[in-house]
C-alpha cells in the first residue's frame, strides 16, 4: 500500500494536508493565490482600469483552485516561488540598468 504522506509535495506536507485536510488545503490555496498574484504583478501586470483589473484577479483566483488540487502531489507552489525569485532578480537588474542609463 502506498503511503500518501511520502508522496506529498513540500508545502502540503508543511501544512499537514494529510492530517487536517480542510485547514491544510485552505492554507495551500491562500499560499498559491498570494504567490500567483506576486508573479502576475512582477511579470505581467499592466496599468488597467479597476474593473478589468478586478476581472483578471477573479480569474486568477479561480485558476488557483485547480492549481491547489494539483499542488498536493506536484511542486506547483515551489515553481511559483522560483518564478517569483527570477522575476524579482530581473526587476532589480532592470532598475539598475535604467539608473545607469544604459537601457
Amino acid at each position: 500500500m502506498v503511503n500518501v504522506e511520502d508522496r506529498l509535495s513540500f508545502f502540503p506536507a508543511l501544512y499537514r494536508v494529510d492530517v487536517n485536510p480542510e485547514a491544510g488545503m485552505w492554507y495551500l490555496y491562500l499560499t498559491i493565490i498570494l504567490l500567483s498574484i506576486v508573479v502576475y504583478k512582477l511579470g505581467f501586470a499592466k496599468k488597467l482600469p479597476p474593473l478589468k483589473s478586478a476581472l483578471i484577479y477573479l480569474f486568477l483566483i479561480l485558476g488557483c483552485t485547480v492549481l491547489t488540487f494539483l499542488a498536493v502531489f506536484l511542486p506547483v507552489t515551489e515553481g511559483l516561488i522560483i518564478a517569483a525569485l527570477i522575476l524579482i532578480i530581473y526587476k532589480i537588474r532592470l532598475r539598475r540598468e535604467q539608473a545607469k542609463g544604459t537601457v
